[in-house]
């Protein structure tokens, strides 16, 4: 898929592997839809970004909520005509040893991370069947292949896009909609980083042989991949600097 002219809706968008998503299907020259719960957020990147206003839209919205993703995407449609490509990305976690875990927090988690892949995944296939196409892309994670102590309720939502994106790409292969995932290993971010972790940011570091963790424009470089190649779907893509090769 040549990207010039595509329209890319992306949620979780406002930061990290969302933002450098963002910037990189600029890059190609998409036209990009830039969705995100956080409205200080969105207003920082439309302010950083204002020279390609023609190409951007922003919205807020919560991925949770099965409403506000339709009109995520019915706004998408009238401002730009349809939608190409679907980057569910938008995702939370809650650290906590499994037994002390509330179910409030482990049904925040499934909201976000699960339900709203099948949200943004309902709406935006509803609009390709329309147009004869399109490609969707779910953020996964390692922690979908491989668990973790203490992750119970991130594992289980990032396992389940994992499989779910398999099963949707089957679905719809006939209908020239492929679905694909991506697993990425630990990224630099305000939550990951040195200066938030202090001593186990050098054992996260630890855990990936390539010795150190991935930034988020790396990510993004696979998002284009999953996007641009049209004999790619079912994958779950794994860019984790070796992790899961352990």
């Amino acid at each position: 898929m040549d990207l010039k002219g595509k329209i890319c809706v992306v949620t979780g968008g406002a930061s990290g592997i969302g933002l450098a998503t963002v910037k990189a299907f600029l890059q190609k020259g998409s036209k990009v839809v830039v969705a995100d719960y956080n409205q200080k957020a969105l207003n920082k990147v439309e302010e950083e970004l204002k020279n390609q206003s023609d190409n951007l839209l922003f919205v807020n919205v919560n991925v949770a909520d099965e409403p506000s993703v339709e009109k995520l995407i019915k706004k998408t449609v009238e401002t730009f005509g349809k939608v190409d490509v679907m980057v569910n990305n938008a995702g939370i976690a809650v650290m906590s040893a499994t037994h002390e875990l509330t179910y409030e927090d482990y049904r925040k988690v499934i909201s976000v991370n699960q339900d709203g892949v099948f949200f943004g995944s309902k709406y935006a296939i509803r609009e390709m069947l329309k147009t004869g196409g399109g490609t969707i892309i779910n953020t996964a994670s390692i922690l979908g292949v491989v668990g973790q102590a203490g992750t119970f309720a991130y594992n289980a939502s990032k396992g389940a896009i994992n499989i779910l994106t398999k099963s949707l790409a089957l679905e719809y292969a006939e209908q020239n909609i492929r679905v694909n995932s991506i697993c990425p290993g630990y990224v630099e971010s305000g939550m990951v980083s040195k200066e938030a972790l202090g001593d186990f940011y050098d054992n996260l570091v630890a855990k990936h042989p390539i010795g150190r963790i991935g930034n988020p424009e790396e990510i993004a470089h696979g998002m284009v991949f999953l996007a641009e190649n049209e004999f790619v779907t079912g994958l779950n893509l794994l860019i984790d600097g070796g992790y899961t090769a352990q």
